[in-house]
């Protein structure tokens, strides 16, 4: 608790005295003490993250009143027009929070924090994503690592395979497995309203690996069409693993048909049915309850493709934004950008930080570290771009689309129809 004093202390006791006195608007408020939060984090998720915040309400006699709903995208949009924004909402979409910032509608985290703490704080790509017209609207806290391969070890060594170091050396063990009587791959892309949506990061992370980020960032902003070549020849790129049967358990049919977090049950057991399944880190809790995380899998990145563009990372996270800007929502966003809660959460297990100041110690166990590491030392990191487009696109045609040319449609035919679905 001292350290957190030290860290929070002298600037929330200003903001508490500066409430104490307050006689304008959100006087009523302040002196309640309390700080109202919307996320999409709930059940055992939410749990953790209670537990990250109890040294906060501890030391500063403020409630953190958090509410979490399944329905964030559609709900916190409600709100705000209704006049009942959340003092601070957690935002699994900085496309989201962008349109608010752009708005008018929320307040820059620079309005009370200097950015030098937050350079200190955060890689330079983490605080880009969370700024708006040049200034710094979001604390990030949870963050994904898209761009793992699971697969199981015992079942590699008794098999004789070996980790790939390249897209070349993926594709060879493909096909080793295949000769060995054996099937590479499960995937699944089936998530009801979102099915199709881990087929998006698939085509995310080649497009990173064959077009590069510069590119990748003109095709999330729209500045080349969906359909250009480059998109297309990660579409296809895409498609020598997904459309080959003898690559994917089930074939094509399959992998549409596959809910995604019964997919990777495959790679466990006496005799797995598939080898190599690309997820990100929260797929492990999809995992059989009988599988040791710390004997029975392990992970690699998806190997480059071009060697201009090395070994990218794929992203995706959840950033906190704030709409009223009292005393108590200011204190709890200086708390949430400090390495406590952090590293609280990451001890609890089920979380990676982007946080430059949370030590690998914070995390429980090897494969956690590994994840942070990979994290922590990619030298490109990029968004999850279907989060970052206009939700008729990046939660629609894109995830459509993307089954659809599992089911055989033409790559070009489906292109075409995602960028006649951008909004002018």
């Amino acid at each position: 608790m001292a350290q957190l004093k030290t860290r929070l202390g002298l600037s929330i006791a200003a903001l508490l005295a500066l409430s104490a006195c307050d006689g304008g608007d959100g006087a009523s408020d302040s002196a309640e003490q309390t700080v109202t939060v919307l996320g999409v984090i709930v059940g055992e998720q939410q749990e953790k993250f209670e537990e990250a915040l109890k040294p906060f309400e501890e030391e500063t006699g403020i409630d953190v009143i958090y509410e979490g709903t399944d329905s964030f995208a559609t709900l916190l949009p409600v709100r705000v027009e209704s006049g009942d924004a959340p003092d601070i909402a957690m935002f699994p979409q900085p496309g989201l929070m962008a349109s608010f910032a752009e708005s008018g509608q929320m307040v820059p985290v620079t309005e009370f924090m200097d950015e030098a703490t937050l350079a200190e704080a955060y890689p330079d790509t983490w605080l880009s994503l969370a700024t708006v017209d040049d200034s710094i609207y979001g604390i990030w806290y949870r963050a994904s690592v898209k761009s793992l391969v699971w697969y199981n070890p015992t079942a590699f060594a008794a098999q004789g395979f070996a980790v790939p170091t390249s897209w070349d050396e993926l594709l060879t063990l493909s096909d080793q497995i295949v000769a060995a009587g054996a099937t590479p791959w499960c995937v699944g892309l089936e998530s009801g309203e979102a099915t199709g949506w881990p087929g998006t990061d698939w085509v995310e992370d080649i497009m990173l690996r064959t077009a590069g980020p510069d590119v990748y960032d003109q095709w999330i902003n729209h500045e080349i069409p969906f359909n250009d070549g480059a998109v297309q020849e990660a579409f296809e790129e895409f498609g020598n693993i997904v459309l080959n049967e003898s690559y994917v358990v089930g074939g094509s049919v399959g992998a549409i048909s596959t809910p995604f977090g019964d997919a990777p049950q495959g790679l466990f057991g006496d005799t797995p049915t598939c080898y190599l399944h690309r997820q990100a880190n929260f797929i492990a809790t999809f995992f059989p309850e009988d599988v040791n995380l710390e004997e029975d899998v392990d992970i690699f990145l998806l190997p480059g493709i071009d060697p201009a563009y090395g070994t990218p990372v794929l992203v995706a996270g959840d950033v906190f934004g704030m709409f009223n800007n009292t005393p108590e929502a200011q204190a709890l966003m200086e708390y949430l950008a400090t390495p406590t809660p952090h590293e609280i959460w990451a001890g609890l297990g089920g979380f990676l930080s982007p946080h430059k100041q949370v030590s690998l110690d914070a995390y429980p166990d090897a494969l956690s570290k590994k994840q942070a590491e990979f994290l922590s030392n990619a030298e490109t990191i990029r968004f999850d771009g279907s989060d970052m487009m206009p939700g008729a696109v990046g939660t629609g045609t894109f995830w459509s689309g993307v089954v659809e040319y599992v089911a055989g449609e033409p790559v070009e035919e489906v292109l075409d129809t995602i960028e006649a679905s951008w909004p002018e």
